[in-house]
């Protein structure tokens, strides 16, 4: 028997598709992409040599060094054998119900339109933006104008069109990306001259491996795009994973990389890759003034978030409502479920069926999710929300205990950051993310055959990657680094309920602004300051920011001093003069006397002034240590080609003694069996193989994840996993 534990490597970033997913029956021809040693030439001509039967189409040397293929399943079996490759990344397609698309109606009238933001005299013409993504409804009237190819690094082929309901599980995401970046029809996107390029990474249901998007991006850079978008990502916090590292060396080469910072707010730490990479501008996501609904126990004085869900109406319950465990028992109540294998829609569905007022879903995971329930077929009549797990456990408990009536209540809040989107710091280098936010909720665009209404990060992302483009087309001679500086540093800093600032780890310099970012006095290139963690009881540490006075007039700068705070000692410069044009270096210091400060992450905001105008620079700093996350990213599923070799692969962020994957009964907790031991894991990626007769009976498990730390401390975290 074959098993394989189902984890997506990369998952698209505004939904999280809960759906059964089957790999289709074998095409007499499969397409891989492999990792190989050495020089990439002379393996693509080994291969053309010793293995006609197998088609090289392409070869990968700038972002990583690879090969994709094309040939029969029992051709390429015998590359496995071959000592130059270091890995097989295979493609599969999949099969599922089909997604709905929307018209655009009065009802949308009220959404976030992607022009909006743009209050210049630009249009992004000239300019090359590539969506890696799912691909590109090309036909769609509002994008066929300015679609101009791409690659398709699923299929390998010149044909980067979405999923189709015939190929698969179809998607929408890329479209409606694209939408945001440069539609230019009935609908008007932030860029709508520029030029947009399509290269489908990820394939049936909005998924594809790290390799694929790597592959993506490195044909991106060949095609020689200026801007590049990436609306994914996974929940691994580490600066030096593949996809990371790949944007770096993207950026490297010129090209300006705009990545989705993830939806798995509030928490801290939950920013994954690529957007923890360093070069490029990771984008949160931003919501306008609006109100939020909320359910309220008020005997207990308990509020519990909603999370809406697509393809459900919106939640507007007008009196208290009992709520109860399940769809059997639901008929004139709110039916709470909770998030499983079995698809978001269905449970949605057997409820409404069974009489229920609403639908309330808990996560099985830590924070919140967003969820779609759509079905053009038939579609869901009455509301869906999602909850945390911990608020999901609480209302089953006080259900369990005695009937539970909730009210709803509306929070009116002013424009501030999306609930979901996810926040940093950066675990290893402790750098602040994301870099900026943008608009990510109710966001009008493009799907194919019509537009949609669609929140997250996903959607913030393509609003900078359309502002990038308007700011190149009006500043043709800015390198990266000024365009990324003139962004960040024109930014809005957000602020909470009106008062106090939103944290570093939430907004980065703030919201964004296009026009002020062109016609800015003052670019401060490197304006966010990581100070990294203090290990001793003293340290002083210094970053160095460039200013660059872009005006034809002397301007004169100015710190204000933070006031005295203990254990944290400022030496900046009062006052300075740059000359017209001129950039200067300017040091920053700071003295931390670790004793007299709490442990954990410090972060706050400096501010520097130039007559009227104030800049305001985020800081940070870990002290000692800090409750990030020790071990995450645990990936387990059978060898390409293989019948009897498991692979893993399991991120640490901090020096570890060991690392052990123990699997628990999920209804017993009852201790199954050991899973991985790794001893001395390095920081990092940790990667190896397991025999078919090492893993045990297939079925569900919890897989408690425990880090025995070099001061003897142990941390663990669970995750479920499924082995078929």
């Amino acid at each position: 028997m074959r098993y394989f534990l189902s984890i997506l490597v990369v998952a698209v970033l505004f939904l999280f598709l809960s759906v059964q997913i089957e790999a289709s029956e074998e095409d007499d021809m499969q397409s891989i992409i492999i990792e190989v040693e050495g020089d990439v030439q002379e393996h693509k001509a080994y291969l053309e040599d010793y293995h006609p039967f197998v088609d090289v189409v392409a070869t990968y040397d700038k972002l990583f060094n690879g090969l994709a293929l094309q040939g029969e399943p029992d051709k390429l079996e015998k590359m496995e054998s071959l000592e130059f490759i270091k890995g097989i990344h295979a493609v599969q397609t999949y099969e599922t119900n089909a997604s709905t698309v929307e018209s655009l109606s009065d009802e949308q009238s009220d959404a976030v339109i992607p022009s909006d933001l743009n209050n210049t005299n630009y249009t992004g013409k000239g300019v090359k933006v590539g969506v890696v993504d799912t691909g590109i409804d090309y036909e769609h009237p509002d994008l066929a104008g300015n679609f101009q190819g791409g690659y398709d690094l699923v299929d390998l082929d010149d044909d980067p069109m979405e999923t189709m309901p015939d190929q698969g599980i179809p998607t929408l995401h890329g479209t409606h990306v694209a939408g945001i970046i440069a539609a230019n029809g009935d609908l008007q996107g932030v860029a709508p001259d520029a030029d947009i390029y399509s290269y489908r990474a990820l394939g049936p249901g909005g998924a594809g491996t790290s390799i694929q998007v790597i592959a993506a991006m490195e044909q991106a850079v060949e095609d020689g795009m200026d801007v590049m978008n990436l609306s994914l990502g996974n929940d691994v916090n580490g600066p030096d994973y593949p996809t990371s590292v790949a944007v770096n060396r993207a950026a490297d080469l010129g090209v300006s990389v705009v990545l989705a910072n993830g939806n798995a707010g509030p928490d801290n730490w939950t920013v994954g890759s690529p957007a923890t990479a360093a070069n490029a501008l990771s984008v949160g996501a931003s919501s306008p003034p609006q109100q939020i609904p909320y359910l309220y126990e008020p005997s207990a004085d308990k509020r519990v978030p909603l999370v809406p869900m697509a393809g459900a109406p919106t939640w507007k319950l007008e009196k208290d409502y009992p709520i109860v465990n399940g769809p059997e028992q639901a008929s004139g109540k709110i039916a709470l479920m909770h998030r499983d294998d079995i698809p978001l829609y269905e449970k949605a569905k057997e409820a409404e069926d069974n009489g229920a007022i609403a639908v309330v879903i808990a996560n099985n995971t830590d924070g919140m999710f967003q969820g779609m329930v759509e079905n053009e077929e038939g579609p869901i009549t009455i509301p869906v929300v999602a909850i945390s797990k911990k608020d999901g456990a609480w209302l089953s408990e006080q259900i369990q205990a005695d009937q539970l009536y909730l009210e709803t209540a509306y929070q009116e809040v002013d424009s501030s950051i999306a609930e979901f989107s996810s926040r940093g710091p950066v675990t290893v280098n402790w750098n602040i993310k994301p870099d900026l936010v943008a608009p990510g909720t109710n966001i009008l665009s493009t799907v194919p055959d019509g537009y949609q209404l669609l929140q997250g990060t996903s959607m913030a992302a393509p609003h900078v990657a359309g502002a990038v483009a308007l700011v190149k087309e009006a500043k043709p001679d800015w390198s990266n680094e000024q365009i990324f500086g003139a962004l960040k540093t024109t930014a809005n800093r957000m602020e909470m309920d009106g008062e106090a600032p939103s944290a570093p780890i939430m907004q980065g310099m703030g919201e964004i602004r296009p026009k002020q970012a062109i016609e800015t006095d003052t670019i401060i290139s490197d304006p966010m300051l990581a100070f990294g963690k203090v290990s001793t009881s003293k340290e002083t540490e210094t970053i160095e920011i460039e200013i660059e006075n872009t005006t034809n007039q002397e301007q004169t700068y100015s710190f204000d001093i933070p006031k005295k705070e203990k254990g944290l000692t400022w030496n900046l410069p009062q006052t300075f003069t740059l000359d017209k044009k001129e950039t200067k270096t300017i040091p920053i210091e700071v003295s931390i006397n670790a004793t007299q400060l709490n442990e954990g992450v410090h972060q706050g905001w400096l501010t520097l002034s130039e007559n009227d105008e104030d800049y305001h620079l985020p800081y940070l700093f870990v002290n000692q240590t800090a409750d990030n996350p020790k071990a995450m990213g645990f990936e387990f599923a059978l060898k390409p080609f293989s019948e009897d070799t498991f692979l893993y692969r399991l991120y640490v962020t901090e020096p570890a003694k060991r690392v052990t994957v123990d699997l628990y009964d999920p209804d017993t907790l009852v201790h199954e069996r050991t899973l991985v031991e790794i001893e001395e894991p390095q920081t990092g990626m940790n990667e190896g193989e397991l025999d078919k007769s090492e893993i045990g009976d297939p079925g569900n498990f919890l897989a408690l994840i425990t880090v025995q730390l070099e001061d003897g401390k142990y941390e663990s975290h669970q995750i479920p996993l499924y082995i078929e």
